[in-house]
């Protein structure tokens, strides 16, 4: 505890003996930092512009400091005033500064300390004041900017749209327009087949028609034979020749005959005769493919093929047309007047069109004359002996 001051001071009723200067130590100049001007010198410590006694807070409380005399540690006594020029805090700091700072003129701001140049206590405003009224104006901006994407979104859909739509009309034209093609690709595919099947091609009929003609053989005599409609109920195949080729078995009561093609041979059986219409059915238990008959009549110049055995020789072609229809003059029946060459043999044999149908069958040659054949229509005999 430092020993008290035995200067003098003056001294009165009520008043209390003021301690003196502490020896040796002056208080420094006030820069101006705390409300003085800058280059100012206080009058004193309790001068203008000098520290205002600090008195600690309730939630700030004064370091202790030495006691003085007459009072308790870290507190003036009663009534005594602390020495002129000393601050309370133990440490004298080089500036003067205080503890808890100095005393603002005016009173103490109130959101921060007075700068230089500006009165204290002036109102600072406050941090983030505006922020409330800024939201809603950034919120609109923003609404209206979305508003303006998904307009021109909304527009590019549609346009895209448009463009899906056009694009679907011009597939289907094109599928119009292709299948209209293909129509006509297939009409014109029909036509030339019809003109290819109407196109008359001898070697096609007869490869398609030689391996249901036969050579005949009855008795003596030999003639041809060939197969026609579908297979017998009983099984086997039934054939058609003529009646003047089998005459002399039949005549004789014999009702076997031979087939034959090139080294092989079957056994036949004349089932049915029509002697006005020299015409007669057979039938062998062999399987052979039968040829087809013609629905509509024959006409003349329609190019023909007649196959036989001529002779004996078998698997022989000719070609020719049809040189006229000849209708029943003398109780016969109608025959078919055609130009290909035939001979003793040919008796029995199809005459087959261009469509590898049987038109006839091949009856007999005029004598003395060339080109002039003539045949049974295939219709006389499927009709008399209910076939094809």
């Amino acid at each position: 505890m430092p020993a008290p001051d035995t200067g003098t001071g003056p001294t009165g009723p009520g008043q209390s003996t003021v301690p003196g200067p502490r020896a040796g130590w002056s208080a420094p100049p006030n820069s101006g930092q705390w409300g003085s001007p800058t280059g100012s010198a206080p009058a004193g410590p309790w001068g203008p512009g000098g520290w205002a006694p600090t008195d600690p807070t309730p939630e700030q409380p004064s370091r202790a400091e030495p006691p003085f005399a007459g009072g308790p540690a870290g507190q003036p006594g009663a009534g005594q005033v602390p020495p002129v020029g000393q601050p309370t805090t133990p440490a004298a700091y080089p500036g003067g500064q205080p503890v808890s700072g100095p005393a603002y003129p005016g009173g103490q701001p109130v959101s921060g300390p007075a700068y230089p140049g500006q009165p204290a206590g002036w109102p600072v405003p406050a941090a983030g004041r505006d922020r409330p009224r800024r939201l809603p104006v950034v919120a609109l901006g923003l609404a209206v900017v979305l508003a303006l994407v998904a307009g021109v979104q909304a527009y590019q859909l549609h346009r895209l749209d448009d463009r899906l739509a056009a694009t679907d009309r011009r597939l289907a034209e094109a599928r119009r327009a292709d299948g209209t093609r293909l129509d006509g690709l297939d009409q014109r595919a029909e036509a030339l087949e019809k003109q290819a099947g109407a196109a008359f091609n001898p070697e096609a009929v007869a490869s398609a028609v030689l391996p249901s003609v036969f050579r005949v053989r009855a008795g003596q005599f030999t003639g041809t034979a060939f197969a026609i409609g579908k297979p017998a109920a009983g099984g086997g195949t039934t054939l058609l020749t003529n009646f003047h080729v089998v005459e002399a078995v039949f005549d004789g009561g014999g009702r076997k005959v031979f087939l034959e093609r090139t080294d092989q041979r079957f056994e036949a059986t004349i089932v049915k005769v029509d002697k006005a219409k020299d015409i007669a059915q057979l039938r062998t238990t062999a399987k052979f493919t039968g040829l087809v008959a013609a629905g509509t009549p024959v006409k003349s110049g329609q190019q023909i093929v007649v196959v036989g055995a001529p002779l004996g020789l078998q698997d022989s072609v000719t070609t020719g047309v049809v040189s006229a229809f000849r209708k029943d003059e003398d109780g016969s029946g109608p025959v078919i007047q055609f130009d290909a060459p035939i001979n003793p043999g040919n008796s029995g044999g199809p005459v087959i069109n261009g469509s590898k149908e049987v038109v006839g069958i091949a009856t007999a040659k005029a004598r003395d004359a060339e080109g002039i054949g003539l045949a049974v229509p295939i219709r006389t005999a499927c009709d008399t002996f209910k076939l094809c």
